[in-house]
């Protein structure tokens, strides 16, 4: 035991040096109002390049749910200069991958190219900004496709679907009770009309930020962006009025039967995140980063070592947190039972394991262990380009700032065990807690027992 104790400290002590070697990112700002994030990595000739635009499905309201993602599908569709299905082509010709996804608060662009295929990428990305056409055949087109999208991630997949059904119970008022890809009614009801008007409002330089990390120089990184982005007129952007989310005061429950091959569990608990905490109040959000990893931090985590193989109460069991979502986000807990166990108990087993984080502190080891593997895993995940461009983008499009994203290390490392414990106590209560069962239909039992005969 103590030698396994004294690997994680080393570890640790490995990992904060790596984490303080801070690569320098370059901050431009064109006349439009366009930012531009430049990160060197010479590590090899290759380069990433994302555009982020500030708006996804928590910027909608009902009616229009799921526009900002057929938008991003309809932004393939051709400008005057290039027209349907070129766009993808070019790329692919001059040895270069894309794609695009929406979120609940962004929608992002990206192309991964030798270095040297850069300003095609740039130079694309600047026309479809404002030259996109939005033709009523090819949006009937990409509404079928959207749809069948749908079912297949959502309709179709019975964990996804209690997902979505979660979400719009534990919201009563947040946007992001809307599911990213939108309700069915609301894309069969989606007008050309619709995506025109969200275009015509979102899609402009001074709510975009391009990133780009690799083999790069950033000086010239910013004249391409001037060169291409620069002679775009920025606009009067819409006043953003998100709904808050209203107090909840208990417990709120929800069960959904599906056929699927197993009972699900989905628990979670309303939280604060960067955006909506005061300075002075900001260790809350780190503290509840390391909590996670208290519970489900790998093979040592207590949701492993106690739920799967202590007790064997569950076949798996996960814990994850978005500190750094544009508005109050949720403390999720998901786990699926072991056979002949009822979700009732796996539940109450889980509350167990919340009530030992607020009466009795981490132990040392065990937090220099989950610290160690948190800040692990942000360290390896630098070796990605793709990830550095995502951490950049998505934290300067949310409002926190990129520099954020320099802080984390320490910040973590300074999460003491008393904090765990007060925020445990503060956040993982039954006042805001949401519940979600996933039961099986009787037939599915019925073949069960039958199997078994």
């Amino acid at each position: 035991m103590l030698h396994q104790i004294i690997a994680s400290l080393l570890l640790f002590a490995c990992l904060s040096n790596i984490g303080s070697a801070k690569q320098i990112v370059h901050e431009y700002r064109l006349a439009n109002g366009m930012k531009i994030l430049v990160k060197e990595d010479h590590r090899a000739p290759v380069v990433v390049s994302q555009v982020w635009y500030k708006v996804g499905s928590s910027y909608e309201h009902n009616g229009i749910t799921g526009v900002s993602h057929t938008l991003e599908h309809m932004m393939f569709k051709g400008t005057p200069k290039i027209p349907k299905g070129q766009f993808s082509r070019i790329i692919s010709e001059n040895g270069g991958s894309q794609n695009a996804f929406t979120s609940r608060d962004y929608t992002v662009y990206f192309q991964s190219l030798e270095k040297s295929r850069l300003p095609i990428s740039i130079e694309l990305e600047a026309d479809r900004m404002r030259n996109l056409i939005l033709d009523e055949q090819e949006f009937e087109k990409e509404r079928q496709v959207v749809l069948e999208e749908r079912r297949m991630r959502t309709d179709d997949k019975p964990r996804s679907k209690v997902y979505e059904l979660f979400m719009a119970m534990a919201y009563a008022s947040s946007n992001y009770r809307y599911p990213v890809i939108g309700w069915p009614d609301d894309i069969k009801e989606l007008s050309i009309e619709d995506h025109r008007n969200w275009y015509n409002q979102w899609y402009y330089p001074n709510n975009a930020t391009l990133v780009v990390v690799g083999d790069v120089d950033p000086d010239n990184i910013f004249r391409l962006a001037k060169q291409y982005f620069g002679p775009i007129q920025p606009h009067q952007l819409p006043v953003v009025k998100t709904s808050g989310e209203v107090q909840q005061y208990g417990t709120k429950r929800i069960q959904v039967t599906l056929p699927a091959k197993l009972p699900y569990l989905l628990m979670g608990y309303k939280v604060p995140v960067l955006n909506t905490l005061d300075e002075s109040q900001q260790w809350e959000a780190y503290a509840l980063e390391v909590l996670a990893g208290i519970l489900d931090g790998g093979e040592s985590a207590r949701f492993s070592s106690k739920l799967v193989r202590g007790q064997q109460i569950a076949v798996s069991a996960g814990a994850g947190y978005d500190m750094g979502a544009r508005l109050p986000s949720l403390f999720l807990i998901d786990a699926t039972p072991s056979a002949g166990v009822s979700l009732e108990d796996l539940e109450q087993a889980i509350r167990e394991q919340i009530k030992l984080l607020k009466t009795t502190l981490v132990t040392p080891e065990e937090l220099s262990r989950v610290k160690a593997q948190v800040i692990a895993n942000k360290v390896y995940q630098r070796d990605s380009l793709f990830y550095q461009a995502m951490q950049l983008g998505s934290l300067e499009t949310v409002g926190l700032g990129w520099r954020v994203g320099e802080q984390y290390l320490d910040r973590i490392k300074t999460v003491t065990a008393g904090q765990i414990q007060e925020v445990a106590k503060k956040y993982l209560s039954d006042q805001s807690l949401n519940i979600a069962y996933m039961t099986l239909p009787e037939s599915n039992n019925d073949t069960s027992k039958e199997s078994k005969q």
